[in-house]
């Protein structure tokens, strides 16, 4: 991004939030995106950046604040780029996710939903079961830093706490910091994962050169001393071994269908327990399942969607591109009991996924696709003449995109959306929404 001969500050009327939480208003006739600003607000900003088309700049100072500005929880707000909006209140952090998702569908798909559901939510701090904390020593920052990457930057945001993480290990980040700064070679450690269940958490210490007997030693106390599994990596994940602390067994549990699944401390999982939980449930309503119902499952992971769908349909059969992931979602359903959900191992961005769904006929499919969406997929479903599908997205622009596609050329119908807040106080947004197609 440019940033020479930037100009001096100046103020703006804010319009509205961006994608990436910043505020959007306009300067001498020129979109300006201003980190910090919230709608309706009046502000004076210094200038970051310039393009041709569009400036960015940060707040000095808010003239007019809006109603919906509140006090941020964290300290590291503004600087740590974990978090974009704790100065928004939550129900208004809702509303404008959801204004998200309707622009992308409105733009891009060029299609109107006339019914949208109440946003999917959850708890909105301690909430993340999953993440993914880089570490850094910087010796002009006073030795290793542990944390998320800064906002707009690759610096390493040193955290003493963090208010979205789970608290086993939001409030322990300080510990963690002394543990790897204490090993023999901090400098190789890149970064550390954390994975929380519902009665069993791990961390995983990632090095890029071998660790001592000390090392290990270190690792396996703490462990026991914070209740958490530790295990090591040193390349793929493949090499994720556990070296100390107490032996656990990462679950979590959906009540509501009786499905416990298991998962390893770097599979992929939903990070908020309590919103996947409501989110299982309507998706599983929006795909009107009855008990003949036969359901396809696209991305099914470890069986997330998959075995509740399985306790209330005829069958199910799971696609996932990951064979590890294949084996532990087939473990899952047999721990479960559940012998009408069958998998199998498919790239699901070839053009050739029609031919897998060969001589399967279903009534219903769900998808929940990556960031980079789910156009192979859709086509397929759409060549089998799938009549009632459910999209649950972490990306309304590739959603909005698929949703052009299924509306415009394969004939089906926008019936229904609503957000999903997986990820309170963040700019990320999901959504789900339903197509269905008359016979």
């Amino acid at each position: 991004m440019r940033t020479r001969h930037l100009p001096e500050d100046a103020t703006c009327v804010i319009a509205s939030l961006n994608h990436d939480g910043s505020g959007v208003g306009h300067c001498d006739g020129k979109v300006v995106f201003v980190d910090g600003a919230l709608p309706g607000e009046e502000v004076r900003f210094r200038y970051v950046g310039r393009r041709r088309r569009y400036d960015t700049g940060a707040v000095r100072e808010i003239l007019v604040r809006s109603a919906k500005r509140v006090e941020a929880r964290c300290a590291h707000f503004g600087v740590c780029g974990g978090c974009q909006l704790q100065h928004l209140e939550p129900t208004a952090q809702l509303a404008a996710k959801e204004g998200i998702v309707r622009e992308a569908f409105a733009h891009i798909a060029q299609v109107d939903c006339a019914d949208w559901a109440p946003p999917v939510t959850g708890p909105v701090f301690a909430y993340r079961r999953k993440a993914r904390l880089g570490a850094r020593v910087v010796d002009k920052k006073g030795g290793l830093l542990l944390g998320f990457r800064e906002r707009r930057h690759s610096y390493i945001a040193p955290l003493s706490y963090c208010h979205t993480l789970d608290a086993r290990l939001g409030a322990h980040l300080a510990d963690v910091k002394a543990l790897i700064a204490g090993l023999s070679c901090p400098e190789a450690i890149p970064q550390v994962e954390f994975a929380a269940g519902d009665d069993a958490a791990a961390l995983v210490v990632r090095h890029l050169r071998d660790l001592t007997a000390a090392d290990l030693r270190a690792l396996s106390a703490f462990g026991e001393t914070q209740g958490l599994a530790m295990h090591v990596q040193a390349g793929g994940p493949e090499t994720v071994q556990h070296v100390g602390g107490p032996s656990l067994v990462l679950h979590y549990a959906l009540p509501e269908f009786a499905v416990d699944l298991t998962f390893g401390p770097t599979d992929f999982i939903q990070v908020n327990g309590e919103t996947n939980k409501a989110m299982v449930a309507q998706a599983v309503d929006w795909l009107g399942l009855e008990t003949s119902s036969r359901v396809l499952d696209l991305f099914c992971g470890l069986g997330n969607f998959t075995l509740p769908i399985a306790r209330h349909a005829a069958s199910v059969f799971g696609i996932e591109g990951a064979p590890a992931l294949v084996d532990k979602a087939r473990r899952n359903a047999r721990a479960n009991d559940l012998d009408n959900a069958t998998f199998a191992v498919a790239d699901l961005d070839a053009d050739t996924l029609g031919d897998v769904l060969a001589e399967r006929p279903f009534d219903a499919a769900l998808l929940d696709p990556p960031r980079t969406g789910a156009m192979a997929a859709v086509k397929a479903l759409a060549g089998r003449g799938v009549p009632r599908l459910v999209y649950v997205s972490c990306n309304p622009a590739t959603l909005a995109r698929d949703a052009q596609w299924l509306v415009h050329k394969g004939g089906y119908r926008l019936r229904r959306a609503g957000v999903v807040d997986m990820f309170p106080q963040t700019h990320h947004v999901e959504a789900m929404a339903l197509f269905t197609r008359d016979a």
